[in-house]
């Protein structure tokens, strides 16, 4: 890595490069789609489901770094796309892309990038550039896939410098549906695929889609709710005339006190009329914000599929302390300092303490910063949808 005065010369075959904001150049082979696009550098230590993290609208405007160095092995296939709209703009591997070897896999990797847009980098010191960006912080930059090996890296500098970032950004408007839809989709089983949603007599979800991953919606539907979804700025008023028996908060990309400047009013209204509610990242801050507290842009992040959170307070009984591995995947966080009388810290991060969930005392609303519906524990964490479900009536 070198700073752009000292711009390591374009090595041979290189059709592919990512520019930081601060000048440094990084070359590689690119794969899947051709083009550029801007981003903030993260990166996630997963093992697999990079399908899952690519299409998950979490990760939009963001360019992930794989830590681990073979990705490709499971393949693609049409089944673990967790929503339609725009996700992660690009990837970073170590390694070229490895040949799928799984049954599930229709499609390699590379060709499903490809086909989605998206940009991919291999041939990276995916450590060095992970270890930078525990150091000094997410970058914003530039990725470029061009075969004929033409950049003009100056220009892709200017880019990168002129972005104005995750912070302050609501994106939430740019990745939500545009329409309510009643969800039908149930679980997935193997050999079975996703069946389909079962709703009679069933307690009613409106579930605010702010940037959702669809196996949310799987997992509400296997608590056993109807789950109808609507657009991210939904009225209050809309809302109500669903007739819900409870409001799911959806995860979602961005900055939540700037998406919160909307969502934030009707949350607190639905506080108000003591609305049950549960919130999941995005949807967790926002609750978080609407009972009084602050959300920060966090230095690195968390993105991973391995992420230990502890139980703590008084609310827990025989399982205070008891450890959840989670999934992950986040920029900014509830400020634990902030949170007001009344609203109890639940969930603890291990890895550096931060908050990771909250209750808000004689409500039935709470929130948590990890993804449950990813699986990784694997059930480690499914409790959560029960809970919320089981307080519908």
């Amino acid at each position: 890595m070198a700073h752009a005065a000292t711009t390591p010369a374009q090595p041979k075959g290189a059709t592919g490069v990512l520019v930081l904001a601060d000048g440094t150049v990084i070359w590689g082979k690119g794969f899947g789609a051709t083009g550029y696009a801007v981003g903030e550098v993260c990166f996630n230590t997963s093992m697999t489901g990079y399908q899952e993290v690519m299409t998950d609208p979490s990760y939009a405007a963001q360019i992930v770094t794989f830590t681990f160095p073979h990705i490709g092995n499971v393949g693609a296939n049409f089944e673990d796309i967790e929503s339609k709209v725009e996700g992660a703009v690009g990837c970073i591997v170590r390694e070229e892309i490895t040949p799928s070897s799984n049954f599930r896999s229709t499609q390699e990797f590379s060709d499903w990038m490809a086909a989605q847009g998206k940009i991919g980098l291999s041939g990276v010191d995916t450590r060095a550039l992970t270890r930078r960006i525990r150091q000094s912080g997410a970058p914003n930059a530039m990725i470029m896939h061009e075969p004929n090996g033409g950049f003009d890296i100056p220009e892709l500098l200017k880019r990168a410098q002129e972005w104005a970032g995750l912070e302050g950004m609501d994106l939430a408007q740019r990745v939500s549906r545009e329409a309510q839809e009643d969800w039908g989709g149930g679980y997935w089983r193997l050999g079975h695929g996703y069946g389909r949603a079962d709703w009679n007599g069933k307690p009613h979800v409106v579930a605010i889609d702010y940037g959702a991953k669809d196996n949310i919606f799987r997992n509400l539907v296997k608590a056993g709710a109807k789950v109808t979804v609507v657009p991210a700025k939904t009225s209050l008023e809309d809302i109500l005339a669903l007739k819900p028996d409870g409001v799911f908060l959806s995860n979602g990309p961005g900055d939540p006190a700037a998406t919160g400047k909307y969502a934030v009013p009707v949350i607190k209204a639905l506080l108000d009329m003591d609305m049950p509610l549960f919130g999941i990242c995005l949807g967790h801050q926002m609750l978080a914000i609407a009972a009084g507290a602050k959300t920060a842009k966090m230095h690195q992040g968390h993105r991973g599929a391995n992420h230990p959170v502890q139980r703590v307070g008084e609310s827990w009984g025989e399982t205070r302390d008891l450890v959840e591995i989670t999934s992950m995947n986040h920029g900014f966080a509830v400020d634990a300092d902030t949170l007001p009388e009344g609203v109890e810290q639940t969930h603890v991060s291990l890895f550096d303490g931060s908050n990771c969930g909250v209750s808000i005392t004689g409500k039935k609303a709470f929130g948590v910063q990890y993804h449950p519906e990813a699986s990784p524990g694997p059930q480690d964490s499914f409790y959560l949808f029960e809970k919320f479900v089981g307080m519908l009536g």
